[in-house]
This record gives structure tokens, C-alpha cells and sequence, in this order.
């Protein structure tokens, strides 16, 4: 019996429970051997395939490349090869991805690459590849490669969430917070109640909006862009996260940075105060404005006894509360530690 990860893979696997998937192998390819035969015959008589048997065996797949286990690998590849032939799109990412586990060296990196670049030349439509091509020339170190090459993608296929995330993580990577939290945007636009994406945009511009404070930067309160104003949006995306899943560790935790911040340096905050709003007549978008101070010391208790309810809980092991990450959760802990909570007036 399959576990429950094989058949929805999340989208950040642990070690520990892909080695578990991956010791799965030998029986999960053991009891389903007979659905794949080469006989008309032999597949007559077979068990019925299901969409679940070919998704257990493409994250069945993942799970023993990255544990190396590549004769579970190739058994996995070849019945699926048997299935859907060489020629299917995501059979050959899946083809390409297990030769770039099996690379001993850049230049065997290099064939693969042209061999995605040949397959692309082909069929330049061709997203799994294209996507691969991505994954490869970032594994590679090449990220301006990788960006010009997402950058394609996104030109005949815009409405790719997974690529616009993935761009805005490069520029992260690269110091360009403007370029990341504008990527990150447009997978606000195509999943506008991904509560994770929320709380994502939230880091980005809580990074930034920082990143110019201590730079001295905040004065510049007429530009959107400015200390300030980053500082509000990254506040407003955290309650959106939030307030779409009521129990978001990462949601809080962002919450409980910005308020902490806003309440600890008022300075940073004071080119989107109230009375600077008044003396600023071309101040013209009240979208960034922040609330008053209590607003914010409410929304700062709120997060800290959020924070303190998931980590107590998380620790008691309760049912219902074991989902998150041990690394956040301790994260968690040490936040609620180091900052003393602001109550509310």
C-alpha cells in the first residue's frame, strides 16, 4: 500500500520521509509487477491501471533519486516508459532528470543540457523540458542562464505559477528584491488565496522594506517602493496569509517580525504616520498607509499568543498539531523568546 506522500507529493519532501517512500520500492514494484506486461495477452489479463499506480511510480521515482537508489529509479522509469513511451513530455523530463542524478561530472551535465536544448529546438513548446532546462542551469550555478531561460518560458506560457515563483526566488537569490516581489506578484494574480504565496510577499517586502531602513532610506515616503510603505504592504499580506489559513505558523511568524520592527523603531514607520500624511500633499495612494499604534500592538499580541499556542500545542504532540516543520517551529520558539510581546492598549 502506497503511502499517502507517493500519491500527493508535498511540494517540499523531508529527507526523512523521502527515504521512507523510497524504502517502499522493492514491494510497491514487487506487488504491481503484473500491471505492466509487453504481451497483448499478458495485458489482458492484468490488473486494471489507475491514474494513482503511474503518479505512485513517477514520486516513487523522486524519492529513490534522491536517496540513490537508482535500480528502483530505472524500474520505476522503464515501466513508464512502457506505458506512455519515450516520446511523452513529461517522460523525457523524467528521462532527462535521472541522467542528471546519474552525471558524475559538469562536462556529462553539459550533454544533458544540449540534449534539452535539442528536444527545445524540436518542440520549443515543450514546458517539462523547459523546466528542467531551468532546474539544470540553476544546479549548474549559471543563474543568469536559468533566469533568461524562465524568462522564455514565460513568453509563451504566462500564466505558469510555478515559473513565475521560481523567477522571483533567482532574483531573490541575487539581491533583486524589487524584480522578486513583482514576480511574486503575478502568482498572486494567478492564485490570488494561496495563503503560503501571501506570506511569502510578505518576507520579501518585509526583507526589503528592512534592507532600505537601516540603509536610511525610509524618508523617501512618496515612493512606493520606499522602507515604509514595504513595511505596510508586508504587514497586509501577512493578515491576508492569515486570515485565509487560521493556523499558518509562517503567517504569524512574518506578522510578529513586521509589528515587532514597527513597534521597536518608530522612526521607520513615521513617513507613513498619520500626521507626515498630512503634511504630504502628493500622498495621493492610501493603500500603503499602516493603522495606528494600537492597531498594531493588537496585531502583535495576536500574533505572539498565535505563535506561543502552536508551539505549546506542536510540543504536546495534540492531534492536529504535528503538520509543521520542526525547523520553524524552533524558529518559533526562539522568536517568542528573544522578543518581549507588546500589549495591546
Amino acid at each position: 500500500m502506497a503511502s499517502s506522500y507517493l500519491l500527493h507529493p508535498p511540494s517540499h519532501l523531508p529527507p526523512a520521509t523521502a527515504l521512507q517512500n523510497a524504502q517502499q520500492a522493492p514491494a510497491i514494484l514487487d506487488n504491481s509487477a503484473g500491471s505492466i506486461s509487453p504481451s497483448l495477452i499478458g495485458s489482458l489479463l492484468a490488473a486494471p491501471e489507475t491514474a494513482e499506480l503511474w503518479t505512485t511510480y513517477e514520486n516513487l521515482l523522486l524519492s529513490c533519486l534522491r536517496t540513490e537508489d537508482d535500480k528502483a529509479a530505472h524500474q520505476c522509469l522503464g515501466r513508464l516508459v512502457n506505458r506512455f513511451g519515450d516520446k511523452h513530455e513529461r517522460i523525457q523530463a523524467l528521462i532527462g532528470l535521472v541522467k542528471e542524478a546519474e552525471a558524475k561530472d559538469k562536462a556529462t551535465l553539459e550533454i544533458v543540457l544540449e540534449e534539452y536544448d535539442q528536444i527545445l529546438r524540436d518542440t520549443p513548446t515543450n514546458i517539462p523540458i523547459a523546466k528542467r532546462r531551468v532546474g539544470l542551469l540553476k544546479s549548474m550555478g549559471r543563474t543568469p542562464d536559468a533566469v533568461l531561460a524562465l524568462m522564455a518560458l514565460l513568453d509563451f506560457c504566462p500564466t505558469d505559477a510555478e515559473s513565475w515563483a521560481e523567477l522571483s526566488d533567482l532574483y531573490f537569490s541575487q539581491g533583486l528584491y524589487s524584480q522578486a516581489i513583482f514576480a511574486l506578484e503575478e502568482v498572486i494574480v494567478l492564485q490570488p488565496n494561496a495563503w503560503n504565496i501571501h506570506a511569502r510577499l510578505g518576507e520579501l517586502l518585509y526583507i526589503s522594506g528592512k534592507s532600505g531602513a537601516a540603509q536610511g532610506t525610509s524618508s523617501q515616503a512618496s515612493s512606493t517602493s520606499s522602507p515604509a510603505r514595504q513595511l505596510a504592504e508586508a504587514m497586509k499580506r501577512f493578515c491576508r496569509s492569515i486570515e485565509l489559513c487560521d493556523d499558518y505558523l509562517r503567517g504569524y511568524y512574518g506578522l510578529k517580525l513586521v509589528t515587532t520592527l514597527l513597534l521597536n523603531e518608530p522612526s521607520v514607520a513615521a513617513p507613513l504616520s498619520s500626521n507626515a500624511k498630512k503634511h504630504n500633499s502628493n500622498n495621493e495612494d492610501d493603500g500603503f498607509n499602516l493603522p495606528d499604534t494600537a492597531t498594531i500592538q493588537k496585531l502583535d499580541a495576536r500574533a505572539t499568543e498565535k505563535l506561543a499556542e502552536i508551539v505549546r500545542r506542536n510540543s504536546a504532540k495534540e492531534r492536529g498539531w504535528l503538520g509543521y516543520d520542526t525547523d520553524e517551529i524552533t524558529a518559533a520558539r526562539e522568536l517568542l523568546g528573544e522578543a518581549a510581546p507588546v500589549p495591546p492598549k
